[in-house]
């Protein structure tokens, strides 16, 4: 990934392993900064536009014909591509505050750790087609086992959630390298904690971001 990415101030993603509690911190922090007269725009990868969306179904389907991993990839970053052009930047350059449920970091983890793809291409593509980066990365922490239990007790499970440990072990892997590797933007939370605890950590950074942007 290039170093002279532009990363925004009000751009924060939340990433980690299945079932760590993206879904409730997404809405706590959202509370955060409403209750601070700010404008939130809250969003997912893949997905987030109608077209994304779209992409997004075929993606996680199970019933559907198995995209090689490359078709995974490049699916992800044509969603990320009209996400970022009609989403993400319109909103950032409205004054917005945008916190996106994943982002690049997940195709580093997933795509990289999981299925073992070269980091130099996402590289690559992350330099002709993200605009923008977060200035804040939550890595909700968990045990991979832990978060497992937690998603294969829902009624039914998409594509990578039916993935094996291993290959979330990889995914984990990954994610805790980046953290290592971008301390200042990569701020890990211990998903352990019950949601209150989660916040707590989660807010404490944000709010160092609210008084930097002001």
């Amino acid at each position: 990934m290039s170093a002279d990415m532009v990363h925004h101030p009000r751009f924060i993603s939340l990433e980690g392993t299945e079932g760590v509690g993206k879904s409730t911190l997404i809405q706590g922090l959202t509370q955060v900064l409403q209750s601070q007269g700010l404008t939130v725009l809250c969003t997912r990868e893949p997905g987030g536009t109608p077209l994304a969306e779209k992409i997004r179904s075929l993606l996680l389907a199970t019933d559907e014909e198995v995209p090689c991993v490359a078709t995974e990839l490049l699916l992800l970053f044509a969603a990320r591509a009209q996400h970022c052009h009609e989403v993400i930047l319109p909103a950032l350059d409205a004054g917005k505050w945008v916190i996106c449920d994943r982002f690049v970091d997940a195709s580093y983890a997933y795509q990289c750790g999981g299925r073992g793809l070269d980091s130099g291409l996402l590289d690559r593509l992350c330099a002709d087609f993200v605009p923008v980066m977060p200035s804040l990365t939550l890595w909700l922490d968990a045990p991979v086992a832990m978060g497992l239990q937690r998603v294969r007790g829902r009624n039914a499970l998409d594509r990578f959630e039916q993935e094996k440990q291993g290959f979330f072990d990889r995914v984990h892997a990954v994610y805790q390298a980046r953290a290592l590797a971008e301390p200042e933007r990569i701020q890990r939370i211990n998903a352990e904690e019950d949601a209150a605890g989660v916040l707590a950590q989660a807010s404490s950074h944000l709010g160092k971001r609210i008084t930097a942007s002001q």
